[in-house]
């Protein structure tokens, strides 16, 4: 493993008889101790911060004798964390957020407003993006997300979704007071993205996909794929022409930006 490589390494170096070395790595014993921390958590990547010696310091640095020092971060691939929510919401909490989709949108429609509602529950209350989804006979009708969150509580950022849903989706006119009793209604909480360093390993219908380049981007949620029966090229080039306005297949694009994120979603 990455200890004994450290350790062979090491020896390698301190048997290599180079003037005045006293020693190769006098911190050895703790490396070793972070590389099997990273082992054991599962930190497969890292990212070198910082390297200096001693002889680096300005006026007093001497470069005939040297303490080397390093700074560094493990830490899991986004491949993976991106794709972890902040736990699973449970029926009740489901039910709350449908209840304040439902609310919102007929109250916007009849009223011009939206109703308040007091939430307690300490799950709604964290931070993370969603979409709210309108559907009329099997029909989409609106749908409008927030992908990333910001300083609003999960609840409120459902209401928010659910008004512009109904409202300002400039692919459809604003629902009328005739279709609220057809409105199906579908919500998707949304893990926060992270980005992707192979397109390949993206999994259809577990992931969400964010394409960006230049000042141009497009969004897919998870169930996207599931719906259209898409396989992974066609999924990808179809989010870029049609989402981010780019060329099918600017997701091959070295330019282009490929982040991903998952969504648990209930109707």
């Amino acid at each position: 493993g990455e200890v004994e490589e450290l350790a062979n390494y090491v020896k390698k170096i301190e048997n290599s008889d180079y003037a005045n070395e006293q020693t190769a790595l006098c911190g050895i014993d703790a490396v070793k101790t972070v590389l099997e921390l990273k082992r054991l958590a599962g930190w497969d990547k890292v990212e070198v911060l910082k390297y200096a010696n001693s002889g680096d310091v300005l006026d007093i640095g001497d470069k005939a004798s040297v303490v080397g020092y390093g700074a560094a971060v493990f830490y899991e691939n986004a491949d993976e964390s991106a794709t972890s929510t902040s736990g699973e919401l449970n029926i009740d909490e489901q039910k709350i957020l449908l209840n304040i989709a439902k609310q919102t949108v007929e109250n916007f429609v009849l009223k011009g407003k939206v109703p308040e509602f007091k939430i307690t529950d300490e799950r709604l209350m964290q931070k993370q993006g969603a979409f709210v989804t309108l559907t009329k006979s099997g029909q989409l009708r609106g749908c409008i997300g927030q992908i990333v969150p910001t300083g609003e509580p999960l609840w409120q950022v459902v209401q928010d979704m659910a008004a512009a849903a109904c409202s300002q989706d400039n692919r459809f006119n604003p629902v009328s007071e005739d279709e609220l009793s057809k409105l199906e209604y579908e919500i998707s909480v949304l893990s926060a993205p992270g980005p992707i360093d192979d397109w390949h390993k993206i999994e259809l219908g577990r992931h969400g996909v964010i394409i960006k380049q230049g000042g141009r981007s497009g969004v897919f949620l998870p169930q996207v794929a599931t719906e259209t029966g898409w396989g992974l090229e066609e999924f990808l080039s179809e989010l870029c022409w049609q989402k981010a306005g780019l060329p099918p297949s600017c997701y091959k694009d070295k330019n282009t930006q490929i982040l991903i994120f998952t969504a648990q979603v209930f109707k």
